[in-house]
């Protein structure tokens, strides 16, 4: 990629503003998490050790963590690790999750006692996070503490139409595409444009130059949720009222960069997301939807990577 996609809304994140990022930030379905396991099961890997890279509050390690002995969270954010340690999480063994300030370039190499020796970790995972990695940087490392036969899966997802169960859903879908394009892409970093293409243009190992030979392409896994199936087992978004919308938009960084962008704007009716709102009631009110009653369903697109160490 030609800029590094490096991250720095989230890095900022108190742990009060972390604990908020995990509770208005949808849930991934039982079925993906199972789908990583399995794959990793099918193809000879072992659960002794996983480690979640960019792990926010820790939403998805939690999740995976009841399979493996022993389980790390790691996040550049100390406000993210914050929120993570308060909401806790164990193992298979009740070992407590165990959560530190790093990046996924590094993979913990700089705690002390080395608590993630190379050739000793069975699974990487980042939940819309690896968008954000400099991949160049992190493969390599990933190479070095995986054991063979270990896996590296990477998740994100995009969504960005209304659900037909919508009162006038494409006219919603029309807002949606609006604010997209004319609010919310000129805020745009390489890493959301890496996650809205679906990490097809990611830098993978057999891309790099040269090659790493630890990883063999034809191991690659990819699967695709398409936005338009609409009962996804990819993500887990229920309707939500405008106020959850409001709340849900405020976690996501190119609103949080135009928010930064024009501060005196926030919490007002010309607030992006405020407006967006105002736009999508207005439809609904229109197709006949009482005021108090709105909420907004939305359409996935999602995608899920896995390459594998050779054995």
């Amino acid at each position: 990629m030609a800029a590094e996609p490096r991250e720095v809304i989230f890095r900022k994140y108190s742990t009060e503003e972390g604990k908020h990022y995990a509770n208005f930030r949808p849930t991934y379905h039982e079925n993906l998490y199972k789908l990583v396991i399995d794959h990793h099961a099918s193809t000879g890997g072992q659960f002794d050790t996983i480690v979640d890279l960019g792990c926010g509050p820790g939403n998805s390690v939690r999740k995976l963590a009841s399979k493996f002995q022993h389980a790390f969270g790691l996040d550049p954010s100390e406000g993210m690790i914050g929120a993570a340690r308060s909401l806790g999480g164990t193992t298979a063994t009740g070992e407590p999750i165990r959560f530190e300030t790093s990046s996924a370039e590094e993979i913990g190499s700089q705690l002390s006692p080395a608590a993630i020796p190379d050739g000793s970790v069975d699974v990487i995972v980042a939940s819309t996070a690896a968008h954000w990695f400099n991949l160049a940087r992190f493969w390599p490392r990933a190479a070095a503490v995986l054991k063979p036969g270990g896996t590296v899966a990477f998740w994100g997802s995009n969504a960005n139409y209304a659900h037909p169960s919508m009162p006038d859903y494409k006219a919603v879908t029309a807002v949606l595409h609006h604010y997209e394009e004319h609010y919310f892409r000129p805020y745009y970093q390489p890493g959301n444009f890496a996650a809205s293409d679906l990490y097809r243009s990611f830098t993978y190992p057999w891309t790099m130059d040269p090659p790493l030979p630890e990883f063999d392409q034809a191991d690659f896994f990819r699967k695709e949720w398409d936005p338009e199936a609409w009962e996804s087992d990819f993500l887990i978004q229920p309707p939500a009222n405008m106020d959850t919308m409001e709340k849900v938009m405020a976690t996501v960084s190119p609103v949080q960069r135009w928010r930064e962008a024009h501060p005196d704007l926030v919490g007002t009716e010309k607030d992006v997301v405020r407006m967006l709102r105002r736009d999508i009631e207005k439809i609904l009110h229109e197709a006949g939807v009482e005021k108090g009653k709105e909420s907004l369903k939305v359409g996935i697109a999602g995608v899920l990577v896995m390459a594998k160490k050779k054995l």
